[in-house]
């Protein structure tokens, strides 16, 4: 049970936590912002008053994104410079852009995915209570 901001025991709304977290929004009830800055997890959540200190994502999202967006690009890279055989600096002007592009835009959704299952899971310090 989560205490809610009036101290009572609050159920949580039935959402599902993970496309909760990837529109950014609060995995417990679905309505309030994720985040206050880029990646800055806002502290209690301004809708259900659920506490976000004590969640702990570090860098996992960052590897995946990595992982993901790495793949994508250097696969794709790697197709393009088979099948074309494009110049280098071309294949370097093109990809260099995109997998910053996907990094950046999937970071958010990513962190809000890790957070909602971290949540779910009652990882860490998340199922202390």
């Amino acid at each position: 049970m989560i205490e809610g901001p009036t101290g009572q025991d609050n159920q949580p709304a039935r959402i599902d936590p993970i496309r909760a977290g990837l529109r950014c929004r609060c995995p417990h009830c679905g309505q309030g912002p994720l985040f206050e800055g880029f990646l800055k997890v806002v502290e209690r959540c301004p809708a259900c008053g659920f506490d976000f200190t004590r969640l702990n994502t570090g860098d996992g999202a960052a590897i995946f994104i990595m992982q993901i967006a790495g793949g994508i690009v250097v696969f794709g890279a790697l197709f393009v410079m088979i099948a074309y055989n494009p110049p280098i600096w071309l294949l370097l002007l093109v990809t260099l852009p995109l997998v910053a592009g996907l990094s950046l835009g999937l970071m958010r959704p990513g962190k809000g995915v890790m957070i909602a299952l971290q949540m779910r899971n009652r990882a860490g310090q998340a199922g202390h209570d």
